[in-house]
């Protein structure tokens, strides 16, 4: 029998890792425009760091994580995020001590233990940036214009930004007992993941996609209407440099966040093209993690977005770039002639295809086009003793004469 992949863990197969790619090598560009270098951290860390940072009533820590005790008896776990894991390596390295202002990107593979659906694995990928050692909101405003530049490069407009406030330590507690007591009037409404986080995390109620949820909670307290005076003013600056860049957002003061860490700003990006996995990226501040894990207290904001749900807004477009120019050959002293010059093409940074097999000339020309070249080229004896053939542009069938030397043919296809 033979052996398939586990479920929830997916292959991405070539015709799919063009869109990958287009969308990796457009947040390095837009990122270290920004001024981010990349970090690369372990995927799989103590248990304890995720406990500690997620917090111990979150459904990642409850019921998520791939959490296990490895043979020398030690609690490991695959990460499921990635902030968790870089503030790790930053306190760890003391790269604060060369600047606590830190900005940081990283890419990679998370695991949580849910159940499979369109756009959301077991194995998924995220893309995240983050900020530390700035309370000022202009950080704030940075990464969300950053994150908006991002869609904006790799040719998405639909994802729409929103932003929100969870407010601080100072102010979220009187909020949250104020919202515990509107949801004990509807408990009998609330779905069971909601009663049971009721005491522990009731934020989570204001945005649970189940509809009896959703009607329970019309007209509950807004954090935004409860927030001390140094969050609401954090919160208009943020708004107010948003709105002097242009940068188009909405409010949605039901929006909270999964994990215990976050802080003041938080937003994501989100679409109406994916069902109710909306979010494509989403983040926010986190001022006190760092030292809650051991390290000084300075503050941080960042966000992560999923791969797979901004590959799937991509659709069907074909990022993978086809072949320059593709050789056929009449026989075998021409394929090692074409075989030469391939190489000398290569190394000068054109895309090169040929037969490798001895085909007919009819079935090379087949598998030009099939690859798509933007060239293809016939080299038999004559082209071969006298240096010289005939390029035709695939697209439409237009034939110039030119030599079959290396610089030539670079100068004409690049």
């Amino acid at each position: 029998m033979a052996i398939t992949a586990i479920k929830g863990f997916n292959d991405i197969l070539p015709v799919e890792s063009g869109r990958w790619q287009h969308i990796e090598q457009a947040a390095r560009r837009v990122f270290e425009l920004n001024g981010f270098s990349e970090i690369r951290v372990p995927i799989m860390e103590k248990t304890e760091l995720f406990c500690r940072s997620i917090g111990d009533a979150t459904d990642i820590v409850e019921k998520e994580m791939y959490s296990f005790i490895d043979k020398g008896g030690n609690a490991v776990t695959l990460r499921p995020e990635g902030t968790a894991g870089v503030m790790r390596a930053f306190i760890e390295h003391k790269l604060y001590a060369q600047d606590p202002v830190a900005k940081i990107y990283y890419l990679g593979p998370m695991f949580r233990y849910e159940r499979p659906q369109k756009g959301r694995y077991r194995q998924f990928h995220q893309i995240g940036a983050e900020i530390t050692g700035v309370h000022d909101p202009l950080a704030d405003a940075q990464v969300l214009n950053m994150l908006v530049q991002f869609f904006r490069e790799i040719g998405l407009d639909e994802p729409q930004l929103q932003v929100n406030s969870l407010g601080c330590p100072e102010c979220r507690p009187a909020y949250r007992s104020d919202l515990i007591g509107f949801l004990e009037q509807r408990v009998d409404a609330l779905c069971e993941d909601c009663r049971r986080r009721l005491s522990t995390n009731p934020l989570r109620a204001l945005d649970c996609k189940v509809p009896g949820c959703i009607a329970a909670t019309a007209g509950a307290p807004s954090m935004l209407d409860n927030l001390c005076g140094a969050c609401d003013g954090h919160f208009t600056s943020v708004k107010r440099y948003l709105d002097l860049t242009g940068t188009p957002y909405s409010i949605n003061p039901r929006m909270v966040r999964g994990l215990d860490y976050y802080t003041r700003t938080t937003f994501e990006m989100v679409t109406s093209l994916l069902g109710s996995q909306s979010a494509v990226a989403a983040g926010g501040r986190y001022d006190g993690l760092i030292s809650q894990l051991g390290g000084p207290s300075i503050p941080g904001i960042g966000f992560a977005m999923g791969v797979e749900r901004v590959a799937l807004l991509l659709g069907e477009k074909d990022f993978c770039r086809q072949p320059d120019l593709f050789m056929a050959t009449l026989g075998a002293g021409e394929r090692e002639f074409a075989f030469r010059l391939m190489n000398e093409l290569l190394q000068k940074g054109l895309r090169v295809e040929m037969d490798y097999e001895g085909k007919s000339l009819k079935s090379q020309l087949r598998r030009a086009d099939k690859l798509g070249a933007r060239y293809s080229v016939v080299i038999g004896e004559s082209e071969v003793a006298s240096g010289r053939a005939i390029l035709k542009r695939m697209a439409d069938g237009v034939q110039m004469e030119t030599a079959l030397a290396a610089d030539g043919l670079c100068t004409l296809l690049c």
